[in-house]
């Protein structure tokens, strides 16, 4: 299918979409309407909330930091939410920087993206297992966001697409799609320099999780020791986190 078809047509919220359909080897592939990421959901239309509802929406998973989630918090009926702050750099720093009417270059922002993925490796891992922790909990549809579904949201989801058996192009694949699909806040000025840090700052791009998957690939036993050793997911977890969100194709 066109991955764009994954994505929920929501008024509220521009890069809402389904992990299902993914290969995840021995014959099996994602489940469908059971895993979604997304972008914040403060946006949402009362026509949104019911379209959620109708996939049976029953839990949220908010990486957003605390001063985001206080700024614009949102709330589902009988949708339960769980956040795992992890705070914000970039975007905060562009912000102060732009206010103040200073300089934020490209190489300054390039550096700063990929500081954010090593961060997540290196200082996140918590979030990220209580994240898991929530997944084997049972199967109940979830969505997990933080502002733009992007970058926290992005490494959650190759986390959990690696640990599902995903291979690592589709896992990419799944990544890139925010630049098709997210609505980007349009940059305080129209300047050359100005957009060309906004297209950074506001977009994802290949070499930001690869420097992250290279880390943990690096540290010890690689993405395997990662998973179980920082994110707790035991052979037995990963069984379970299977059974919960794969499935056979229909033949």
């Amino acid at each position: 299918m066109d991955d764009a078809m994954r994505a929920l047509p929501l008024e509220g919220a521009s890069n809402f979409r389904d992990l299902g359909g993914y290969a995840a080897g021995n014959g099996m592939r994602v489940r469908w309407r059971r895993l979604f990421r997304s972008d914040q959901l403060s946006a949402l239309t009362q026509a949104d909330a019911q379209a959620l509802a109708r996939l049976g929406l029953a839990r949220t998973i908010d990486f957003r930091g605390q001063e985001e989630r206080s700024a614009q918090p949102y709330a589902l009926p009988r949708v339960r939410q769980l956040p795992l702050p992890i705070e914000p750099t970039v975007v905060r720093r562009y912000r102060e920087l732009a206010a103040r009417g200073e300089r934020f270059g490209v190489a300054l922002a390039d550096r700063l993206m990929r500081e954010t993925y090593l961060g997540f490796v290196a200082d996140d891992a918590p979030q990220f297992a209580q994240f898991f922790e929530q997944l084997l909990q049972d199967d109940a549809p979830l969505v997990f966001h933080c502002t733009a579904g992007k970058d926290r949201t992005g490494f959650a989801a190759a986390l959990l697409l690696l640990a599902l058996g995903v291979g690592r192009e589709q896992v990419m694949q799944d990544y890139l799609l925010t630049n098709r699909l997210y609505r980007r806040p349009p940059p305080p000025a129209q300047d050359d320099t100005t957009r060309a840090v906004h297209e950074v700052i506001w977009g994802v791009r290949a070499e930001y999780l690869q420097s992250a998957l290279a880390a943990v690939d690096q540290g010890s036993g690689g993405l395997q020791g990662y998973l179980q050793g920082r994110l707790g997911l035991s052979d037995a977890a990963r069984a379970r986190l299977a059974a919960l969100y794969l499935e056979a194709p229909p033949r």
